[in-house]
């Protein structure tokens, strides 16, 4: 089987795009784990499926597979690098885009600078829609790791995310705790793990440790639990700055309900084929 794809990235979180429309595609865990190796495939974060919506009322479906082969429900920067790739290759011709996820729909909004904003929906914090064990649903939590007691905020934007303040994100124990937290028991289906770093009001500094794939360059998921969690502590506006190893994204929020609304880059690397 030989497959057409296009490498993109949104602020170094690289993506292997598919056209799912025009040509046959039907993955294995296994064929997806190839694809993202780094040393034996084309190397990737994760491998996003466009393909046709099954409701009339979106324009397409967005599919999202971890590193090692695992489906998610949502990534931000991926979404960005859709939304690109369906203007781009001529699948559409509108600026803004309904897709259809296996979390919910989403919106895409190209921006005249070609910068891409993305309705993320709104943030949930209900323990079993995150999921999270907890007896309430609360602001705060304490997550016992090695004996030790963290302060996490816990939220799901459309993915688990655990969310731990930090002094200084260079020398936060990410590649220690990251791994650590993402299997931890209260998180059932395991959870991405945010390290984050208030600058000011406005801006904030992070690094993610993702489900299934390690840490990335940036998490567009992750940069929105982040802004959410900031918030509801009190320590961030509605609109904020986020920091991360890859570029900047701009998150805003307003509270309560409210979805949130994340813009940023996308960028396409190169067109190519492979043959499984």
């Amino acid at each position: 089987m030989q497959i057409t794809f296009t490498k993109m990235h949104g602020l170094g979180n690289d993506f292997v795009v598919i056209d799912a429309i025009n040509q046959a595609i039907d993955l294995s865990p296994e064929q997806v784990h190839l694809i993202a190796d780094r040393h034996r495939g084309v190397g990737c974060d994760q491998l996003l499926l466009v393909e046709r919506p099954k409701s009339p009322d979106v324009d397409f479906r967005y599919r999202i597979f971890n590193a090692d082969g695992s489906e998610v429900g949502h990534c931000g920067n991926g979404a960005r690098c859709f939304a690109r790739f369906v203007l781009d290759r001529g699948l559409t011709n509108k600026h803004e885009i309904a897709v259809e996820t296996t979390t919910g729909n989403i919106r895409l909004y190209i921006e005249a600078d070609d910068q891409v904003t993305v309705d993320m929906g709104a943030p949930r914090f209900a323990p079993a829609d995150i999921p999270f064990e907890a007896e309430t649903r609360a602001a705060r939590y304490t997550l016992v790791l090695d004996g030790v007691s963290l302060e996490i905020g816990a939220v799901s934007m459309g993915n688990p995310h655990a969310v731990i303040l930090v002094d200084d994100v260079e020398t936060a124990p990410v590649a220690n705790w990251g791994p650590r937290i993402e299997a931890h028991p209260r998180f059932p289906e395991h959870t991405n793990v945010g390290f984050m770093q208030p600058v000011s009001r406005r801006q904030i500094c992070l690094r993610v440790f993702e489900r299934g794939s390690g840490e990335t360059q940036a998490c567009g998921t992750g940069a929105c639990a982040a802004a959410v969690v900031a918030h509801r502590w009190g320590l961030v506006d509605d609109e904020v700055a986020v920091d991360l190893p890859g570029g900047r994204l701009l998150i805003r929020w307003a509270g309560g309900d409210a979805p949130v609304f994340m813009t940023g880059p996308a960028e396409t690397v190169f067109k190519g084929s492979i043959t499984l």
